[in-house]
């Protein structure tokens, strides 16, 4: 995720990171400039198309389109700002309840027993990193903290399995009798959550925008775009290039900004920030335990 000052808005003209749509959309920008010379060429140099009023009033058509396009955009773009929003909310969860969970954890444990509050202080962060490389569809052993009895099997749901190894944990702690039925209760809360906010963001995760909305806002924009030479062309002469490039940047750009956040768990410029929030998360249960 890319950290910046949102006062210092004038600075962001002249700003260029690796994320920037105008580098994706280059190519583009050079075909349309091509495509829309020669539409202005045949229209005003070789047929002269002047005479004819009914093709000069599809600009008409193009101002109905463009507000109907418009609200297209917003839509997708709230749908994916609220998909990376509904991340974000999930993940400062998961900072909660590991903190909740060292805090009670901490004053549940009997003193003196410093195997208990060593696993506990590797386990809840290793929870947070397992959550982190499944929703990337990836294992990174090395990330995780060395736990004695617990080797995850990478070819398995990883989270579930650190999930299920510190409940057991738990039990035998209660079986011990060194946690009452109470303080059970007390701590459920915090371990069943971590499983409800993987689950919720695997379904941010596996359930992108329907597929025929997504082909259907795409094959707009470009019948949109590649019609608009044919009518504006004879209001504004060959001014016609750089308009149709940069309507084409404008509308296109939405579409893949919304394209990248709508599933913020990955290593984009504009994903979430998951790899600070766990080593805060193992720093944090690293000072409570």
């Amino acid at each position: 995720m890319i950290n910046y000052n949102p006062k210092e808005w004038f600075t962001f003209i002249f700003r260029i990171h690796r994320a920037d749509t105008v580098r994706k959309l280059a190519p583009m920008f050079l075909g349309l400039s091509v495509y829309a010379g020669i539409i202005g060429v045949l229209e005003l140099e070789v047929f002269n198309l002047r005479r004819y009023t009914e093709l000069q009033q599809l600009s008409i058509v193009h101002s109905l389109l463009g507000f109907v396009i418009s609200l297209l955009l917003v839509f997708r773009t709230n749908t994916a700002y609220d998909r990376w929003w509904e991340g974000r909310k999930q993940w400062g969860a998961l900072v909660n309840n590991s903190r909740n969970l060292a805090l009670k954890l901490q004053a549940i444990l009997p003193v003196g027993d410093d195997a208990a509050r060593a696993y506990f202080r590797n386990m809840i962060p290793n929870y947070a990193f397992c959550v982190k490389n499944h929703l990337r569809n990836s294992f990174e052993p090395q990330e995780l903290e060395a736990v004695p009895g617990f080797t995850p099997q990478p070819g398995q749901h990883v989270p579930n399995q650190v999930a299920a190894h510190i409940l057991i944990r738990i039990h035998e702690l209660y079986r011990q009798q060194q946690i009452s039925g109470d303080q059970l209760i007390t701590i459920n809360r915090e371990l069943q959550s971590f499983t409800d906010i993987c689950g919720a963001c695997e379904r941010i995760k596996n359930t992108p925008i329907p597929f025929s909305y997504s082909v259907f806002l795409k094959k707009f924009i470009f019948f949109y775009v590649m019609t608009l030479p044919i009518g504006y062309v004879f209001s504004v002469g060959y001014l016609i290039i750089p308009m149709v490039v940069f309507i084409f940047y404008v509308l296109a750009s939405m579409e893949l900004i919304a394209e990248e956040i709508e599933d913020p768990f990955g290593k984009d410029a504009n994903d979430l920030p998951t790899d600070t929030i766990c080593e805060n998360i193992r720093k944090h249960v690293a000072e409570l335990i």
